[in-house]
């Protein structure tokens, strides 16, 4: 911690709340000078001599938090004072009613919101945690200034995220990737989304992340020299339609480059829409918006060629957050001889552009607050229903809000031909209950363009879809196996509960006859145990299934409850550390340390490798304790490994691979490229002679004169993995080699 004089903190206080000023000066707001700097004196005599780890004054925090409010969302005077006093009444001894006299209810009420969502929303108690996180969601629907500036709140501490421990910065990287960034994206906020992601994709993968920085501003000037070529018909054009534009270039954020390196498979040099174009138009007094964009895709498409299948229409049907705008991605053709790429153009006005980059707040400036069925009232109301609807435990519930937060969506019609969004891979059965409740209720299927089809069949967009009812027909259990959308969700438990209860009572009761039987105790460990043991994450699922016979009981043996002290070979294991004549180490973890995994911790099970990403030695990886407090390792990046942060904050080790471990590992190798003769032999001598890798099977098949091959091999690291891609891509034939799970 850096230690500051008091003229040095001084200063640095009165610089940050210069800069608040500047950026509240410069916004379009009424200006309330008066009352924002009432609450600085406030907040600041509040915090005064409490320091952040970085040895800096604490109210730098909130001086920060209110700068992003005016300058990145928007927002105005109330949210700004509520921003600076957010954590007042949490850390001093002022409480909300003395803000409520001095600033007001509304002030009051949003500090209040704040402070009852502040700290980390997971902590180490599961009840604390579910009802903090109830807590922030709650507020969504009643002042959702509330939400905004927590998520500002968030995004500074991120950007400060270097101060905290290994441990805290990927409990809290974690909670952000799972729940923050796709709250900023729901609200609209883009840049932040964009930003939060970056972040967490530095302290979870800082490698990753340094390579693709370094190769982002290596290829970058090369780029903007191609992109400026490209630019100069189009502006020649839009001058000559009399058309007032902007026009911003941008390149794939390090984030955006390694989810479509995931996703699609593919090498940094395989990604062809690097390059995006935003063409911002000003408003013209003869054209409408739509008009005016469309007029612009025309100018765009005649210059270049459109990918037939890259253009997104979100102008007559916006997204779920409001989001309007043209994309065309079309072909920019090669210079001298090189190759040709692809470019994305995006186009909107210039309201457009602002509710983009600044979210809800701008919906709110164009639509004097929020209308009733806009979008966002109907995704509010849909939180609502969730949260006054269901019973569920913490990891549900934030596991359900998830995805409720999910704005993949696609747009389906009545048979009158009224929109309705649904998410992705929706089903009949959601459009029905996105209609009402008695319609989903009833249904017994439905007609896509007049072909019957099951309420299981999922939708696309510009399916019309017309629901088929019968006044016989009564929800069942099984509807959830293929429901998607929360609303119907909760409609379909909601009808169910009665059944459910009594089959969760069922159930519990054959789980402690189980018990009883073995002569265990009815205590909660025992039974999470059996649920554990079944693979089973939530305790009511599994009673659920137990009472319908889906779990067979008898698989359950007294080991399973067998403490180390309860036998006499357990008894030697304990105290001597022998099993089958060998030594058993232990795992003796300390939370504020690295723990380093050893060959024996594999040898004797007491770390696992997480089948959904099978890490290796080399890979950043994170450590999750399991109840029998043995540990299960994941890959930071993993998307079961986010989740687990989000929900099982208190459960999460930093670990890492002893140096001497040679242990070796299943991998899968995807290889592409030209077919030719002998090739299959020389890739099996680079594997098997230049490298020395065994190989366990290899799958080739030839296509067209292309060939396709699969194969699995034991390799002991990560670096072993890319020392034989090296070698591999040195093979002229081979164009592509991959390691997938």
């Amino acid at each position: 911690m850096h230690v500051y004089t008091k003229e040095e903190e001084d200063k640095m206080v009165l610089e940050a709340f210069d800069d608040l000023q500047k950026a509240y000066g410069a916004s379009n707001h009424k200006h309330k000078f008066e009352i924002v700097a009432k609450a600085f004196e406030f907040a600041a005599k509040a915090h005064e001599g409490v320091k952040r780890r970085t040895g800096e004054p604490y109210i730098l925090h909130p001086l920060a938090v209110a700068k992003i409010c005016v300058e990145e969302m928007g927002l105005g005077s109330t949210s700004i004072c509520a921003a600076l006093m957010h954590d007042v009444v949490e850390d001093t001894d002022f409480t909300v009613e003395d803000i409520a006299n001095m600033f007001g209810e509304t002030i009051a009420n949003i500090v209040d919101g704040l402070t009852k969502i502040s700290g980390d929303i997971f902590h180490e108690s599961v009840s604390k945690q579910a009802e903090n996180f109830q807590k922030l969601i709650l507020t969504i629907p009643s002042d959702v200034r509330v939400i905004m500036i927590k998520l500002a709140d968030r995004l500074h501490n991120m950007r400060t995220l270097d101060s905290m421990p290994p441990l805290k910065q990927q409990k809290i990287t974690g909670e952000t990737i799972f729940i923050y960034v796709p709250l900023a994206e729901r609200l609209g906020f883009f840049k932040i989304k964009t930003e939060l992601e970056n972040l967490c994709l530095k302290y979870q993968q800082p490698k990753l992340y340094r390579e693709l920085e370094e190769k982002i501003t290596k290829i970058t000037p090369k780029l903007e020299e191609k992109i400026e070529s490209f630019l100069v018909p189009i502006r020649e054009k839009l001058d000559q339609r009399g058309i007032k534009y902007n026009i911003i270039t941008r390149i794939k954020s390090p984030y955006s480059i390694y989810r479509k390196q995931e996703k699609k498979e593919v090498n940094f040099d395989e990604i062809y829409d690097l390059l995006a174009v935003r063409i911002i138009v000003e408003p013209q007094a003869d054209k409408s918006e739509e008009e005016l964009c469309w007029t612009v895709f025309g100018i765009v498409t005649s210059l270049y060629p459109e990918h037939p299948s890259r253009t997104r229409n979100w102008l007559s049907t916006p997204k779920a957050n409001g989001y309007q705008a043209l994309h065309v991605t079309v072909m920019r053709r090669g210079d001298k001889g090189e190759i040709g790429s692809w470019v994305e153009v995006q186009i909107r006005t210039e309201r457009m552009n602002e509710i983009a980059e600044r979210g809800l707040a701008a919906h709110w400036k164009y639509k004097n607050g929020i209308e009733d069925n806009s979008e966002f009232d109907e995704w509010f109301h849909s939180v609502r229903e969730l949260l006054a609807t269901e019973n569920i435990d913490t990891v549900e519930f934030v596991d359900k809000f998830k995805m409720n937060l999910d704005t993949k969506e696609i747009v389906v019609f009545t048979p009158k031909g009224d929109i309705k969004r649904l998410p992705q891979d929706a089903t009949v059965l959601d459009f029905a209950y996105a209609l009402h409740t008695d319609i989903g209720n009833h249904c017994i299927g439905g007609k896509i363009d007049s072909r019957l089809v099951p309420i299981s069949q999922r939708l696309k967009s510009g399916n019309q879809v017309e629901i088929l009812t019968s006044k016989t027909q009564q929800p069942e259990a099984a509807w959830l196996d293929f429901a998607k959308t929360q609303n119907a969700i909760s409609k379909i438990r909601s009808f169910l509960r009665p059944e459910v209860t009594e089959l969760q009572k069922e159930g519990a009761e054959k789980v402690n006859r189980l018990l009883v039987f073995f002569g265990q105790k009815l205590v909660d460990d025992n039974i999470d145990k059996v649920k554990t043991f079944f693979n089973y994450d939530k305790r009511n699922d599994f009673f659920v299934d137990v009472a319908r016979q889906k779990v067979d009981l008898t698989q359950v043996s007294k080991s399973l409850f067998q403490s180390p002290a309860s036998s006499i070979f357990s008894f030697f294991t304990k105290n001597f550390n022998i099993m089958g004549g060998k030594k058993v180490p232990k795992l003796n973890i300390n939370p504020k340390e690295v723990y380093y995994i050893t060959k024996d911790d594999m040898a004797f099970d007491l770390v696992r490798l997480a089948p959904c990403c099978k890490p290796i030695k080399g890979d950043e990886i994170v450590g999750f304790l399991e109840d029998n407090h043995h540990v299960v390792v994941h890959k930071l990046d993993c998307d079961e490994a986010q989740r687990i942060k989000a929900t099982h904050g208190n459960r999460i080790i930093l670990v890492d691979w002893q140096k001497d471990m040679d242990n070796s590992y299943l991998i899968n190798l995807s290889i592409e490229g030209i077919d030719r003769q002998g090739l299959l032999r020389q890739i099996v001598n680079v594997i098997s002679e230049k490298v020395q890798i065994n190989i366990k099977n290899i799958n080739f098949s030839t296509i067209d004169g292309a060939f396709y091959g699969n194969i699995t091999l034991f390799a002991h690291s990560n670096d072993e993995i890319e020392l034989l891609t090296e070698k591999l891509l040195k093979i002229k034939a081979v164009k592509s080699v991959k390691r997938v799970n």
